[in-house]
């Protein structure tokens, strides 16, 4: 650590804290993610193996780079690029909305950073807003591979994953019916929910726990069928709970701001059978991202101010009628 000083915290994470630090000799900033072990020389974790090993393969403009990992005491460090902001505090900047062009172009952003992860037989499984973060010339970049896993090979199909992957509100249906059996699917639905939450600047589907969860889904899209659904009676968890049937809502209603071609586009991502949900690669090519307002050029989208995410902390402390802690409520929607 010797190479780098610390200057102020960022923010909590499930698995310890995010800190901007110098790196002293390059005068570079940087993010210091801060893993927390149990205890001094315990063994690093197999998930934090993972996440660097993931990391270190990795050359895309649009997902973070790791620079250094560091062992430091009860803790492993990993080091950033230093990005000054990220997507869910723009969505949340009631004084700078982002615009259609501009979310058109943090839209493609996401897909080419997709795109790359699953071109390379990685999934990501916890896509969201807050792991979208943005650098200091308007980049978005997908960040936070904690969860992140390579794809089995098929020699190892019959292997299993976990389903205990990404944040409760862009979680695919198939994971809350306890699936082990996933591909990269599970990316695009939250794709789909991203995309939506851009639109709508909340959540699609904010379920307060699992069961709610995926009860809005089932609400608001309708009660699967065999056809939309082929493989819903194989999942594990498919008997252990019943749902009123419903016949679910237009997507008109659920993001009301979006126009047709944006709608399809929605809807592309959020279908049941994870087998039809468009892939990154085509989604970049779809009619939604050629009509007018185009997006904007990388080179023109807005720029950061260094102090954005604190500004939206203390933005939205004074819009609140509670005196929230938002560390802690960040830390929630990391769950």
């Amino acid at each position: 650590m010797d190479n780098y000083k610390l200057i102020e915290h960022i923010g909590n994470g499930a698995h310890g804290h995010v800190l901007k630090g110098l790196n002293v000799k390059t005068n570079e900033e940087v993010a210091l993610k801060r893993i927390h072990l149990k205890k001094k020389g315990n063994d690093i974790p197999i998930s934090v193996l993972r996440e660097i090993k993931i990391l270190l393969t990795i050359e895309s403009e649009y997902v973070m780079e790791l620079f250094d990992y560091i062992s430091h005491d009860c803790s492993v460090v990993l080091i950033f690029e230093f990005m000054p902001t990220g997507l869910w505090e723009v969505l949340h900047d009631l004084d700078d909305p982002p615009s259609i062009p501009h979310i058109k172009s943090y839209m493609i952003m996401l897909l080419k950073g997709v795109t790359y992860l699953h071109e390379n037989g990685i999934m990501h499984r916890d896509l969201k807003p807050a792991n979208l973060l943005i650098s200091n010339n308007g980049i978005l970049k997908i960040a936070d591979l904690g969860l992140s896993r390579t794809l089995w090979s098929p020699e190892e199909n019959g292997r299993t994953y976990t389903h205990q992957v990404a944040t409760r509100w862009y979680r695919a249906p198939e994971l809350l019916y306890g699936s082990r059996h996933y591909d990269q699917s599970v990316d695009l639905w939250a794709v789909g929910c991203i995309f939506a939450e851009m639109i709508n600047k909340t959540a699609l589907f904010p379920g307060e726990n699992d069961i709610e969860q995926l009860a809005m889904v089932l609400h608001n899209l309708g009660t699967p069928t065999n056809q939309s659904w082929p493989s819903l009676k194989d999942l594990p968890d498919y008997n252990k709970i019943t749902f009123p049937p419903s016949k679910g809502k237009l997507f008109e209603e659920l993001v009301p701001d979006a126009d047709s071609t944006c709608i399809n586009l929605i809807k592309s991502f959020i279908r049941y059978d994870g087998s039809k949900r468009l892939p990154a690669r085509k989604a970049i090519s779809h009619a939604y991202f050629y009509q007018q307002p185009l997006p904007c050029l990388e080179q023109q989208m807005p720029r950061p101010d260094q102090n954005h995410r604190t500004k939206i902390k203390q933005q939205l402390r004074r819009n609140s009628k509670f005196d929230l802690n938002l560390d802690e409520l960040f830390c929630l929607l990391n769950e």
